[in-house]
């Protein structure tokens, strides 16, 4: 088995990589993308929506960590956008936050991103504009180690996402069913506290690589191999749970950073993180690869064939995998490998505490068009408490977090969950990169409604 080695990708919304070795990159990748109109099929009903470079996803970026991307933005769209690189802590003034670090770039005009990336992993970029990623202004950013420690011989990259953009411009479903609901399906609970929903809105289709459950996307694999699976969820309004019919599922990382292994059947995934996890390729055949949206109906899929298997039918769209239902991933089964540091005696210099409530984040002792102000150096301890019907992904840009649990270690992430009802989240992180930030919900719908604050840096 080989470790992982690319360069900068444009891959297809099925492609994978065969690993054979490393190659030799460069230390500046360039890759122009041109943001402009889109034409896709889904289920053979063409919709015209906005990408890069003429796709859906845009072209997957790789390099190595320590390296310097370069990526000149031309925007071809009829409304101003920016690029955001979620999971880099990169310079302040290359982080693509409108009106924050950057003036939105206008229609025929361009901006030149350029920054070293840091850290390896598993990320991804998008449009931070409006709601310019809900129509397909996406793509992954893998950035590798300079030393790969996973043994594996094959890698996929799956994007999943909610669609609705060219099918239907309801703008609320309040029961969150969709047109593609499977028959065997579990049915959602009937008491709506039982439920976990990060969103509200109606999506038609839950798509992987761009690919509808009726055209699904493969995954070959072969007898005996490892696989890896790179899962972002690029979505806007939807989390999804993350199953593969006759496998377990080996996590890895999570956004990006290492993790001790740990088997499960299931992920649950919030917009904006991102999972690694590994599988054996140890059951021929054709299998599911089950996307359930939290909360509300409809599915999504992948397919993973053997080669050595060719022959094997595919499951039907709506085939839930059990393994849907199995041992779910939390975060208090993630322990967290890499770096270690921790504020000292476990205290932090500076703490917020914050409620989540409806549509606001409201911070004690602070009014709500304040920034967090914070010092360089400090230890930071943000408090979370989600008095809400939804459950929010909350992303810090520019750094990544330490999750507090109650083994003491943490994983190291830049977005995480926090569940509705009084559900609670604290994690602690180092102001170690200054500037002016975001904080704020991945649900974009939900950002856009004012579910942001900054987070500054005293001069």
């Amino acid at each position: 088995m080989a470790g992982a080695g690319a360069g900068v990708l444009a891959l297809g919304a099925c492609s994978g990589i065969t690993l054979a070795g490393t190659s030799q990159l460069g230390p500046v990748t360039t890759l122009g993308l041109d943001a402009g109109q889109v034409q896709l099929d889904l289920e053979g009903r063409s919709v015209q929506t906005w990408g890069y470079n003429g796709t859906v996803p845009g072209p997957e970026i790789r390099l190595r960590e320590g390296e310097t991307l370069r990526v000149p933005l031309r925007n071809g769209l009829p409304d101003p956008t920016t690029v955001h690189w979620h999971g880099i802590s990169l310079v302040n003034a290359m982080d693509g936050a409108p009106f924050l670090t950057q003036a939105p770039v206008e229609p025929g005009a361009g901006f030149d991103y350029e920054f070293v990336v840091p850290e390896a992993g598993t990320h991804w970029y998008h449009a931070h504009v409006g709601h310019q990623l809900d129509r397909g202004l996406y793509g992954a950013l893998i950035v590798e180690p300079r030393h790969e420690e996973l043994s594996y011989d094959r890698e996929y990259t799956l994007l999943l996402d909610d669609w609705r953009d060219g099918l239907d411009n309801r703008p609320e479903n309040p029961t969150g069913h969709g047109d593609h609901d499977p028959t065997n399906s579990p049915a959602l609970p009937a008491d709506p506290r039982e439920r976990v929903s990060f969103g509200g809105r109606y999506y038609p289709l839950t798509l992987v690589n761009t690919r509808p459950p009726a055209d699904p996307c493969t995954l070959d694999v072969r007898l005996g191999e490892r696989i890896r699976l790179r899962v972002i969820n690029t979505a806007a309004d939807t989390g999804f749970r993350f199953a593969i019919g006759g496998h377990r599922l080996t996590v890895t990382h999570a956004d990006g950073m290492p993790v001790q292994h740990v088997t499960v059947d299931a992920i649950r995934i919030g917009m904006g993180e991102r999972y690694d996890v590994l599988i054996d390729a140890d059951a021929p055949g054709a299998w599911q690869v089950g996307v359930m949206p939290e909360g509300r109906t409809g599915y999504g899929r992948a397919i993973l064939r053997y080669l050595d298997a060719a022959g094997s039918t595919a499951p039907p769209p709506d085939l839930h995998p059990t393994e849907l239902d199995g041992r779910l991933l939390t975060y208090e089964d993630l322990v967290n490998t890499g770096k270690q540091e921790t504020p000292a005696a476990g205290s932090p210099d500076r703490t917020f505490a914050l409620t989540l409530s409806g549509t606001d984040i409201l911070a004690d002792g602070l009014d709500p068009t304040e920034p967090f102000l914070v010092d360089s150096g400090e230890w930071v301890r943000f408090t979370l408490r989600n008095e809400s019907m939804k459950w929010h992904p909350m992303h810090l840009h520019g750094h990544h977090f330490r999750v507090s649990t109650a083994g003491g270690n943490g994983p190291i992430k830049d977005t995480a969950a926090v569940p509705a009802r009084g559900g609670e989240l604290t994690f602690d992180w180092r102001a170690d990169n200054p500037g002016a930030w975001m904080f704020h919900c991945h649900n974009h719908y939900h950002m856009e409604d004012g579910m942001m604050r900054t987070v500054t840096y005293r001069a």
